[in-house]
């Protein structure tokens, strides 16, 4: 039988997920569900460090032209020809077909659930009484149905991460992209979606802790306890979850705010180019083809 080709990335975040489950817990036990690493909060990553000048002798400029063009400065020089580093040479990508490699992703698939990286997408209702429901649509990596539901959890707090131990044991990675909509209110919002909004009726949730409800068929076990992990990861971390999103929030903000204050000037651009002295190889025209 043909192997069943995986693309690297795929295979990485299996390696990935799998060294994290390996190090961080025991699969297969239950546990307290927790996200693994940190969460971004807003805080600026360190300034990178400034790169080395280009910086061409005045000897070796040969001709210089300037352009205006937006606002900023084009210059074009001439210059010497100069040194040029040999290229990279391309590396070879592991063969995900060979012996080696599917007897490990067969140990990786077998030592951990098909449900290790999870696709969602969702979208959070925000209403004015400040009940909150999630419309969430999740997809597991095995390529099996994927699953609907209804949730009080604000899945804009679950965006923040990309790793976490469910309660079940296992390492999970989360891949998720969502939006938010906002509506007056929840009792109005569930009065009026089957007719003015055409999705499906979102079923009454207890108050208190994050809880879902499936509406779609039914999901597999490590489906649902997957989704199970996602709310009590929720509830265990909702704290440290929402202090996040929120300096997340007050950092786009800050930004938007002064990129309106001091909007970005146009950067003068210096283009340097010479001529290389052997010509470029010439292709003979194919027969018949004008000249």
């Amino acid at each position: 039988m043909k192997p069943n080709p995986i693309p690297l990335a795929l295979f990485v975040a299996l390696a990935t997920t799998a060294l994290l489950s390996a190090q961080d817990k025991p699969t297969g036990d239950s546990t307290t569900a927790r996200i693994l690493g940190e969460i971004p909060d807003g805080t600026p990553p360190p300034p990178e460090p400034p790169k080395p000048e280009f910086i061409i002798p005045a000897k070796d400029i040969l001709k210089t032209t300037t352009h205006q063009q937006g606002g900023r400065t084009i210059t074009v020089r001439k210059i010497n020809p100069i040194a040029l580093p040999e290229p990279p040479k391309a590396v070879a990508l592991p063969d995900t077909s060979q012996p080696a490699i599917q007897e490990s992703i067969a140990e990786i698939t077998a030592k951990y659930p098909d449900q290790e990286l999870l696709f969602i997408g969702a979208t959070v209702f925000h209403a004015k009484d400040s009940t909150i429901r999630s419309l969430v649509q999740i997809s597991p990596m095995g390529g099996g149905e994927s699953v609907s539901f209804w949730s009080s959890a604000d899945f804009a707090l679950l965006s923040g991460f990309a790793s976490f131990i469910g309660s079940e044991g296992y390492a999970h990675s989360l891949i998720m992209s969502w939006g938010a909509e906002e509506i007056d209110s929840i009792a109005g919002f569930i009065e009026k979606q089957g007719t003015e909004y055409g999705i499906e009726k979102a079923p009454e949730l207890p108050a208190g802790k994050a809880a879902f409800a499936i509406i779609s068929e039914k999901p597999t076990e490590a489906t649902l306890a997957s989704i199970q992990s996602l709310h009590d990861l929720y509830n265990n971390e909702y704290d440290r979850l929402k202090t996040a999103y929120q300096g997340r929030e007050r950092a786009r903000l800050q930004h938007e705010a002064e990129l309106i204050a001091n909007p970005p000037k146009p950067k003068d651009i210096v283009l340097n180019y010479w001529r290389t002295e052997r010509p470029a190889a010439q292709v003979a025209p194919k027969k018949g083809a004008a000249r």
